[in-house]
C-alpha cells in the first residue's frame, strides 16, 4: 500500500492508471477472464474518423463504457469491438474540398480511381485523435481489431444480405419521385430526410390557368412550389367535390365551393355550381408554354385533392411530386422535366436556364404577374427538409433508382419493435413508432462514387438481373478472369462483366453505390464477415443486449439496424435501446462553432480529469434528457465527488501506514455503533445501486453513491477521527480500520463503472487487484440494520438543520450554546435521546432537550404569496392581507396545517374561499425525508 500523493493532478493520476492498464493488459483480461460465462452483447455504432470527436460523442461513449464495465463486473463476458463508418458523401465532400474540386463533372475529370484513392486516404485522417479521445475518457473498446465498412470482408457480407433481399423479391428498380439534394447531387432515404427538417418561410402562389376555347374562364391553381410551374403537365380536381364558377370583374374563375370565400375577396358573383367530374378532360393554357407535351395540359381527377386548403385545384409537375408523378402516369400523360441534377433549369425553360430552381420563386411570380396570370401570393411558414450532410434545401425529383420494399415487411418490423425495450419508453410508440407506421420503401441507391457498390448486374440483351452473393459467386459468373486482389469499390468492380445465366448475353453492373445507412445497419453480421466465417462467434453475439446512441439515431442507426435485420433474418438485432439526449451549452443552446460555444472534451479532461467529466454526465440527469453542460459542472463533479474520494483514500493510507495496519493480519477489533451504521448503509446502498443500474437508471444510482461518499467522509470519518488518532492499536481502532477498509474497497467497486481511474487507483493500492477484474458487490441482507439507519438519518437531519439555523443567524459553530430543543411527539423523537452526545458535539450545545409542543417559543408569521394569490383573490387581495396581519399568534398557529423542521415559516401558497383558508409549506430540501418533529429551538 502506497501513501496517496495529494499533489498529483487528475490527469497525472489517469495517465498513470492508463499505463498500468497497458502493462497489465487489464482490458484484454476483463474479457478473456470471463471466457465461458454468459455473454452480454454490445454493439458499437460506428463513428466516422474523418471528423474530430466533440462533446456530443462523450456522453454516448461514457454510457457504453459504463454498461460494459458494469456487466463485466456482474460476471458477463462483454466483447467490445470498435467500428469505423468509412463510406458516404461526407467523405466525398471533404475530399472535394481538400483537392479543390466540386461536383460530379470535376470528380470525373479528376478521375474516379484517383478520387476513390483520395477518399480511402482521408477516411482515417483523425483516427489518432479518436484513439486519444477514446482512451482519455476511459472507454474500453478494441480499436486494434475494428470492423471497417470499406474492407472487402465487410462489403462481401453486405452483398450477401442484399442478394438474400433480392431473392425474396424485395430489391427492385423503379422510377420514383424522391427527396434529392441538388448540392450533393444524390437522393436521400426517408430516414435521412427525417433528420433535417427546418422551419422556413416560403411563397405560395395561386395562378390562373385559362380554359382553352374560352375568352375569360380560368382555373385557379394553387401551389406551394412556384418554381415547379414551368414543368406543369396537368391540373387535378376531385371528381366528387363541389366546385363553382364565380365572376369577379371581367373574369370567371373555377374554384372549390367551400374555398370561395377564402380565395376571393368581396365583389364576386357565383354564376354556376358543378361537380369536379364535369371539368375532367378540359384542356387549358399553361402559364408557360415552352414545353409542348403530346399528352398534357388537361384536367384530371385525383383523390388526393381536397377542399381543406388552397383552391381545390392542384397544379401537377410529375418531375417534382410523388402524387403528381403517379397521377400523370396513371392518366397516360407525358413526363416532362426542366430541372437538371444540379437543381438548375435546363434549356427547356430558356428564361431561367442555368438558374437554381429552388431559389427562383420570386422570378417565377414576377413572370406570372407580367403575363397577368398571377392571382395571388402569400408567405407561409412551414417545416421543410434540408440535407443532413450539407444543409441545402432538398427538392423532390423524379429519377430511376433502386429501392428495398420495406413496406412489404412493415408488420414484421412493427412486431420486432414491440419486443424491444426503449429508454426512454415513450420513444417506442412515439418518435420511433410513428416513423415506422409511416415508413416508405427504402431508397437504397446513390449516384455517387465512394460507397459499397450495389451488387446488381443487368443483362444488356434481355435486362435480366443477377445479384452475386459473394466474391466467389462473382468470379463464377464473370466472362473474364477476375483479379485475386479485386477491391470491391468503384471503378474496379465496374470493370467486371458477367455472362447472363438467362440468355448468355453480357451483363454490366448498375452504376449506383448503396446508402451508407445500409452499411451501418449490416454491422451485426458484417463485423464478423458472417456467414463466410465466424458463425459460432456471430451466433454468440446476436442480437445485442443493448445499443446506445443519440436521439437523432432513432431515424438513423436504430432504424437501419432494425430494418436490415428484419429484412435478412426476420428478427430484431437488439433487445434494448438507449436513446440519449443532446449536449447543450449552459444556456440551453445547441453547441456550434459559429456560436462560439463549443466545448472541447479534451480540454476538460486535461483540467479536471476524465473521472470528473464522466461523473458530471452520469449524475446530473437521466441520459435521455438534453443536458446543459459547462466546465463549471465538471469542476463541481471533481470537487464534490472525485476529490472527496481521493481525500478518504489519502486519510486511510496515511494513518494505516503510520500504524502499519494490514487487513489480512490484524484482529477485527470491536465494532462501534458508527461502524455498524456505515456497514449497514453500505449494504443498503449496494442494494439500491444494483436495482437502479439493472434498470439502466444511472442517475439515481449516482445520486445514492454521492450521498454515501459524503456520509463516509463528512460523518463516518469525521466522527471517527479520534479513534484513528488514538495511541496504539486498541480494539476500537482496529474495528475502525477494518470498517473503513471494507467500506472503501466496496465503494471503489460500486463506483468503478462511473469513475474507472480513481477507483482503480484505490482498489489496486489497497488490495493489489484491479477493480475492473473483480465482481460487483452483492448485498448481504444480514448486515442491514434499517432501524439504525433510520435513527442515524434523523440525527443527521437534526445536525444539518441546526447548522443551517446557525448559519442563518450568523452564529458560528465555535460559539457554544446552552440548549437545543427538539419539539415533537415523544413517540417519534424519543430515540434521539441516545444520540444526544453526538448532536451536542456536532452542534456545540451543552444540552439537547425534547418536548411535545413549542408553547410560546414560536412566533408565527403568515404572509400572502401575491403572484399565486392575486389572480385568485382579485380585488379582495388587500382585505385578505390586512386580515392576515391582524391575526393573533394563536390564530396563525391554527391556520398552519403542516409544519416540519421549519425555523421560519414561508408559505408558498395561500388563498381564501368562502369555505376555507389553505396554507401549504415548502419543504426545505428534496433530499431530506420529513421527520415527525415540529421545531428546533435554540437558546
Amino acid at each position: 500500500m502506497e501513501k496517496v500523493n495529494t499533489n498529483e493532478s487528475p490527469l497525472q493520476r489517469e495517465n498513470r492508471i492508463k499505463a498500468l492498464w497497458d502493462r497489465e493488459k487489464t482490458f484484454e483480461r476483463s474479457i478473456s477472464g470471463r471466457e465461458g460465462n454468459e455473454t452480454f452483447v454490445f454493439y458499437e455504432g460506428p463513428p466516422t474518423a474523418n471528423g474530430l470527436p466533440h462533446a456530443g460523442h462523450v456522453l454516448g461513449r461514457v454510457i457504453k463504457d459504463f454498461i460494459a464495465r458494469y456487466k463485466t463486473m456482474q460476471g458477463y463476458q462483454v466483447i467490445r469491438k470498435a467500428g469505423w463508418d468509412t463510406h458516404g458523401l461526407p467523405v466525398e465532400l471533404g475530399v472535394e474540398k481538400k483537392i479543390g474540386i466540386s461536383g460530379k463533372k470535376e470528380i470525373e475529370d479528376y478521375g474516379v480511381e484517383n478520387f476513390i484513392e483520395e477518399c480511402k486516404k482521408s477516411v482515417f485522417d483523425y483516427e489518432r485523435q479518436w484513439r486519444i479521445f477514446t482512451e482519455a475518457i476511459g472507454y474500453w473498446v478494441d480499436m486494434d481489431d475494428p470492423y471497417v465498412t470499406l474492407h472487402n470482408e465487410y462489403i462481401e457480407t453486405v452483398w450477401y444480405i442484399l442478394a438474400a433481399i433480392h431473392k425474396k423479391g424485395l430489391l427492385y428498380r423503379g422510377h420514383r419521385v424522391t427527396p434529392y439534394c441538388p448540392s450533393c447531387q444524390t437522393s436521400l432515404s426517408s430516414h435521412e430526410v427525417a433528420q433535417g427538417y427546418k422551419d422556413v418561410k416560403d411563397l405560395s402562389v395561386t395562378a390562373k390557368f385559362k380554359v382553352k376555347g374560352t375568352e375569360n374562364v380560368y382555373f385557379l391553381g394553387w401551389t406551394t412550389t412556384p418554381w415547379t410551374l414551368p414543368a406543369n403537365v396537368a391540373l387535378a380536381v376531385n371528381k366528387d367535390l363541389d366546385y363553382v364558377k364565380v365572376k369577379q370583374g371581367d373574369e370567371v374563375y373555377i374554384v372549390a365551393q367551400k374555398l370561395v370565400a377564402h380565395v376571393l375577396d368581396e365583389g364576386y358573383e357565383v354564376i354556376s355550381n358543378h361537380k369536379g367530374s364535369e371539368f375532367v378532360g378540359l384542356f387549358y393554357q399553361p402559364p408557360f408554354d415552352y414545353l409542348k407535351p403530346d399528352k398534357g395540359h388537361v384536367v384530371i381527377a385525383a383523390d388526393f385533392v381536397t377542399d381543406e386548403s388552397g383552391t381545390g385545384v392542384v397544379h401537377l409537375a410529375p418531375a417534382h411530386g410523388e402524387d403528381d408523378y403517379a397521377a400523370v402516369k396513371e392518366n397516360g400523360l407525358d413526363f416532362v422535366n426542366v430541372v437538371d441534377q444540379a437543381g438548375c433549369y435546363t434549356e427547356g425553360f430558356p428564361p431561367l436556364a442555368g438558374k437554381f430552381a429552388k431559389d427562383s420563386d420570386v422570378a417565377i411570380i414576377k413572370m406570372l404577374a407580367d403575363k397577368d396570370l398571377l392571382f395571388s401570393k402569400e408567405k407561409y411558414e412551414h417545416s421543410y427538409p434540408h440535407c443532413w450532410r450539407c444543409d441545402s434545401p432538398l427538392i423532390y425529383y423524379a429519377m430511376e433508382g433502386w429501392f428495398v420494399r420495406t413496406t412489404a415487411i412493415k408488420d414484421t418490423i412493427l412486431r420486432n419493435n414491440e419486443s424491444i425495450t426503449w429508454f426512454p419508453d415513450h420513444m417506442k410508440h412515439g418518435r420511433f413508432g410513428k416513423f415506422l407506421e409511416n415508413m416508405v420503401d427504402w431508397n437504397l441507391g446513390r449516384n455517387r462514387y465512394w460507397g459499397t457498390p450495389l451488387n446488381v448486374w443487368i443483362c444488356k440483351t434481355c435486362d435480366h438481373q443477377y445479384v452475386p452473393q459473394s466474391v466467389q459467386d462473382l468470379r463464377d459468373h464473370a466472362n473474364h478472369l477476375v483479379p485475386d486482389d479485386l477491391e470491391l469499390h468503384k471503378p474496379y468492380v465496374d470493370k467486371i462483366t458477367l455472362t447472363c445465366p438467362k440468355c448468355q448475353g453480357k451483363m454490366e453492373r448498375t452504376k449506383e453505390v448503396i446508402d451508407v445507412w445500409f452499411d451501418s445497419g449490416s454491422m451485426p453480421f458484417a463485423q464478423y464477415h458472417y456467414p463466410f466465417e465466424n458463425k459460432e462467434l456471430f451466433e454468440k453475439q446476436f442480437p445485442a443486449d443493448v445499443v446506445v446512441e443519440g436521439v437523432d439515431q432513432t431515424r438513423g442507426w436504430f432504424y437501419s439496424l432494425l430494418a436490415v435485420s428484419s429484412l435478412f433474418t426476420g428478427k430484431p438485432s437488439y433487445k434494448r435501446v438507449l436513446s440519449l439526449g443532446h449536449i447543450l451549452d449552459e444556456d440551453g443552446r445547441k453547441m456550434s462553432k459559429s456560436k462560439g460555444n463549443v466545448i472541447n472534451p479534451m480540454d476538460l479532461v486535461e483540467k479536471y480529469g476524465a473521472d470528473a467529466l464522466r461523473w458530471s454526465l452520469l449524475a446530473d440527469s437521466a441520459p435521455w434528457n438534453n443536458k446543459r453542460f459547462s466546465a463549471n459542472i465538471v469542476s463541481q463533479a471533481k470537487s464534490k465527488l472525485v476529490d472527496t474520494l481521493v481525500n478518504v483514500h489519502s486519510f486511510y493510507t496515511l494513518y494505516a501506514g503510520i500504524d502499519q495496519f494490514k487487513p489480512d493480519e490484524h484482529d477485527q477489533g470491536e465494532k462501534s455503533l458508527l461502524d455498524e451504521w456505515v456497514v449497514s448503509r453500505l449494504h443498503t446502498v449496494i442494494k439500491q445501486v444494483t436495482r437502479n443500474l439493472d434498470n439502466y437508471d444511472f442517475t439515481a444510482a449516482a445520486r445514492e453513491l454521492a450521498v454515501f461518499v459524503e456520509q463516509i467522509s463528512n460523518w463516518y470519518i469525521r466522527r471517527s477521527r479520534d479513534r484513528f488518532w488514538s495511541e496504539g492499536m486498541n480494539k476500537d481502532k482496529l474495528a475502525a480500520y477494518h470498517t473503513l477498509y471494507k467500506v472503501l474497497t466496496a465503494t471503489s467497486k460500486l463506483l468503478a463503472p462511473f469513475i474507472p481511474f480513481v477507483t482503480e487507483d484505490i482498489h489496486t493500492n489497497l488490495t493489489g487487484k484491479s477493480v475492473h477484474l473483480v465482481n460487483f458487490p452483492e448485498v448481504d441482507e444480514s448486515m442491514v440494520n434499517q432501524e439504525l439507519e433510520d435513527e442515524m438519518e434523523g440525527v443527521l437531519q437534526v445536525v444539518e438543520l441546526a447548522r443551517r439555523t446557525r448559519n442563518a443567524s450568523n452564529i458560528k459553530t465555535k460559539q457554544p450554546l446552552s440548549e437545543l430543543t427538539v419539539v415533537g411527539d415523544s413517540r417519534n423523537t424519543n430515540y434521539l435521546a441516545k444520540y444526544s452526545y453526538i448532536i451536542e458535539e456536532e452542534i456545540n450545545v451543552k444540552k439537547v432537550r425534547f418536548q411535545d409542543n413549542a408553547g410560546e417559543s414560536v412566533q408565527y408569521e403568515i404572509k400572502l404569496n401575491f403572484p399565486t394569490a392575486g389572480p385568485k383573490l382579485g380585488k379582495q387581495v388587500g382585505a385578505v392581507q390586512k386580515a392576515l396581519k391582524e391575526l393573533s399568534n394563536e390564530k396563525q398557529k391554527k391556520l398552519q396545517k403542516k409544519v416540519f423542521l421549519q425555523w421560519k415559516l414561508k408559505p408558498e401558497n395561500l388563498y381564501r374561499s368562502k369555505k376555507r383558508t389553505s396554507v401549504s409549506i415548502k419543504q426545505p430540501s428534496k433530499e431530506w425525508k420529513w421527520l415527525p418533529m415540529r421545531y428546533l429551538l435554540f437558546s
